[in-house]
């Protein structure tokens, strides 16, 4: 699933189409399928944690989210895309210099008047690549409830948003700290800290994209993410892994980790197994 870098990525690259009109165009999916996007211009991109907003003059925006499924592309004057792509575009915008913009195979769709997007992010905890990311509310979210493990609050999204499953492994072995431990046992604040430069860090730097250790050669891009089985890249103990269920009727998510980087707090012992 993309996370909040990905889709600080994704708005960046959109922002070659700010201030374009779209002459054409339409919503394919969601309760508002049908509904014509021509005569809009789009005034910017913007984002919240995974969710990227696409505002236009018109006082609307358009609410999208990736989710496991979902891309977008552009393409030029006279080109087309595939067809089996065409066949899950959800949202097309063709603009007035001739490119189109579409998004394709969005489960979230959704136009919405822009005083209104709080209905679509408000719930959503502080985003850590906003510039103006507020730290303290964030801290306050998260140790909420104290004995949640780190791994559970990283990754609830209203509580700090833009961290999914990747970053929650890779901040863990980071930081040194096991995915079981009670979030009351740890420094949240440094933990954020090291979170936001982390997340910024993928987001804009060139070719840094999701590399958490500095190395670029296949297998070593990540400190403990896909190393099941495999040595430790800073003591050789082998990386453990399991499967858990965050949610109750969703799919599992994988679990990585160091025993020795990011041994268990006293009292995990038991449950730090895989």
């Amino acid at each position: 699933m993309p996370e909040g870098d990905s889709v600080h990525r994704l708005a960046a690259r959109l922002r070659a189409v700010d201030g374009a009109l779209v002459t054409r165009g339409e919503l394919r999916g969601g309760a508002d399928a049908g509904t014509p996007l021509g005569g809009r211009r789009i005034v910017e991109h913007a984002t919240h944690g995974k969710h990227l907003l696409t505002r236009f003059d018109d006082g609307s925006t358009l609410h999208t989210h990736m989710r496991m499924t979902g891309s977008w592309t552009t393409t030029g004057a006279g080109k087309r895309l595939p067809v089996r792509a065409a066949q899950d575009a959800r949202v097309r915008m063709a603009l007035d210099d001739g490119r189109t913009v579409w998004g394709i195979a969005l489960p979230v769709v959704e136009l919405l008047p822009t005083r209104d997007e709080h209905l679509a992010v408000g719930h959503l905890g502080p985003d850590l690549l906003h510039e103006d990311f507020d730290r303290d509310e964030a801290v306050r979210r998260c140790t909420a409830d104290p004995d949640l493990p780190v791994r559970t609050v990283l990754l609830d999204q209203r509580r700090v948003a833009g961290l999914g499953n990747l970053w929650a492994n890779e901040l863990g072995f980071v930081r040194g700290l096991h995915p079981d431990r009670p979030i009351g046992t740890v420094d949240v604040g440094t933990l954020l800290d090291t979170a936001q430069r982390m997340l910024r860090h993928s987001a804009t730097t060139p070719d840094a994209y999701q590399v958490t250790t500095g190395v670029l050669r296949r297998g070593e891009r990540h400190w403990v993410v896909g190393r099941a089985g495999r040595p430790c890249l800073r003591c050789g103990t082998r990386v453990r892994a399991r499967d858990d269920v965050e949610v109750v009727g969703s799919a599992p998510r994988r679990v990585w980790w160091c025993p020795r980087c990011q041994p268990a707090a006293v009292g995990l012992a038991g449950t730090a197994v895989g």
